[in-house]
């Protein structure tokens, strides 16, 4: 055995005494896509689950004369950042269109759970011309308060871009969002496919035409642009000819001057994930000119990878990919989603690649280290702890989620106010609701976790963590031991 295979070995055995050898993927995906029930904002329908939500800001956008109401909150608080629900929006409708086979009554939830977004999104970017509304809520006053939704009174800010106050990356985001999903409606509701894809061609216009960071134009505390807008161009433009096959897009691909190298993918840098999509071009289209998005997929992965030469990613002593202290477990289900995606476009190009003289990465290898992500996450780890709530026997408790840790309006009908919830964040005590599914943000570089409201950082869930966990879950649930 060679020394590159028993490091691999040896960092694969890590994982082989803690949990369940297969975890149940196929309740993880149910309660994974009914989490974003817990996240809705507006009015519910009748077959609401999570019955402990109710209907809230039904009046947003009124302040600019618009109806803006919907969408996601986007984590644990009570704003929505069309930024970020966007990008959620889109790993959702790719994950259902890569494993639609694998996700059986999952698939018609998961396509709901889309919808409910990109509804709200058409509407940010059709009612008034020339604009785009980017985010509903005043992030600073929503952050001073600890209130269920149904009970807001922070101000229900209106912020949007123009050609004056440019916003490529959130435009071209939701451009992406609505195009990805456009192919996902396309044999289910042609007619609101026709729809999507003739918002998503407007708005990645005004992103190729306007450019610019939005975090410039409205100014930012919160989902700062921090890459830059290039690489939601390239993401848009990449998705729009997914839909399209039109050459224009293709022709905006290789004019934009987008090689930044990266080992990370998430809401905010969309390089790798742009890179993944179009290496499909390659590997199963067989368009040699788009192997240069190939080869920067696989140097993308090959930084990844734990017995790569070149790889610049971490890994805890129980093995959990380790990027960043905030919301680690976002790039764990992100990059985990590339790994299953790539894997499957290799498998169909039966081809492999090297990372360096003499090691080799297969469909197998690539499947194998997503694989010990996901079980992680769901309990195969050092404290035998699911990190997603609801599943398992131990799961986070007191999570920082406003809606989960506040009674509901059935056993508390009166109003709490801004400053009156700080009693139950304060508080020692569990969460009154769970808020099924909802995957917090992960434990620390040591693998450990303290189950705080508080440790926002830890124990806050978030829909860009959730959606690409819904196609790595998909994926498992028919290929377990893979």
């Amino acid at each position: 055995m060679t020394m590159s295979k028993m490091i691999l070995v040896v960092f694969f055995l890590a994982l082989s005494n803690v949990g369940d050898a297969h975890p149940n993927y196929g309740k993880a995906l149910r309660k994974s896509v009914l989490f974003f029930q817990g996240q809705r904002s507006g009015r519910l329908p009748s077959d609401q689950k999570l019955t402990w939500r109710s209907d809230s800001a039904v009046n947003d956008g009124s302040s600019a004369g618009v109806d803006l109401s919907g969408g996601y909150y986007d984590a644990g608080d009570n704003v929505k950042f069309n930024f970020p629900m966007a990008f959620t929006t889109t790993m959702l409708a790719w994950s259902a269109m890569e494993f639609a086979k694998r996700m059986g009554d999952q698939l018609d939830n998961t396509r709901e759970a889309i919808r409910w977004s990109t509804d709200y999104l058409i509407k940010s970017a059709t009612q008034t011309k020339g604009r785009i509304y980017v985010g509903v809520g005043d992030g600073n006053a929503d952050h001073s308060c600890w209130e269920r939704p149904e009970d807001m009174d922070t101000p229900r800010t209106v912020y949007s871009i123009s050609a004056n106050s440019p916003g490529s990356d959130v435009a071209a985001e939701i451009a992406a969002a609505l195009a990805s999903a456009s192919i996902l409606f396309r044999k289910v509701d042609p007619v609101y496919s026709v729809k999507l894809l003739g918002v998503a061609a407007d708005v990645m216009q005004f992103a190729m035409d306007h450019q610019g960071k939005y975090s410039d134009s409205i100014g930012c505390n919160y989902y700062c642009s921090y890459s830059g807008y290039k690489d939601e161009l390239l993401w848009g433009a990449a998705w729009m000819f997914r839909a399209t096959n039109n050459a224009t897009y293709a022709k905006f691909l290789n004019s934009l001057d987008a090689n930044d190298a990266t080992d990370i993918f998430s809401w905010d840098n969309k390089f790798a994930g742009a890179r993944v999509l179009l290496a499909r071009k390659s590997l199963v289209d067989n368009i040699d000119s788009f192997n240069s998005f190939r080869t920067q997929a696989e140097e993308f992965i090959c930084k990844i990878h734990p017995n790569s030469p070149s790889s610049t990613t971490k890994y805890t002593t129980g093995g959990l990919m380790f990027k960043l202290s905030h919301a680690n477990l976002q790039y764990v289900t992100s990059i985990s989603f590339l790994l299953f995606t790539y894997a499957k476009y290799m498998a169909h190009a039966k081809t492999s690649f090297e990372c360096g003289s003499g090691v080799v990465m297969t469909q197998t290898t690539l499947r194998s280290l997503a694989k010990t992500q996901v079980d992680y996450i769901l309990g195969r780890n050092p404290l035998k702890m699911s990190y997603m709530v609801g599943y398992g026997e131990k799961y986070p408790m007191k999570i920082h989620h406003r809606g989960s840790s506040l009674p509901s309006i059935s056993i508390h009908p009166e109003n709490i106010n801004c400053q009156g919830g700080f009693q139950y964040y304060e508080s020692g005590e569990v969460n009154p609701n769970i808020l099924t599914g909802a995957v917090v943000g992960g434990p620390n570089e040591n693998d450990a976790f303290a189950d705080d409201r508080k440790n926002y950082a830890h124990s806050e869930p978030a829909t860009y963590i959730n959606a690409p966990l819904v196609g790595c879950l998909a994926y498992l649930v028919s290929s377990p031991g893979q």
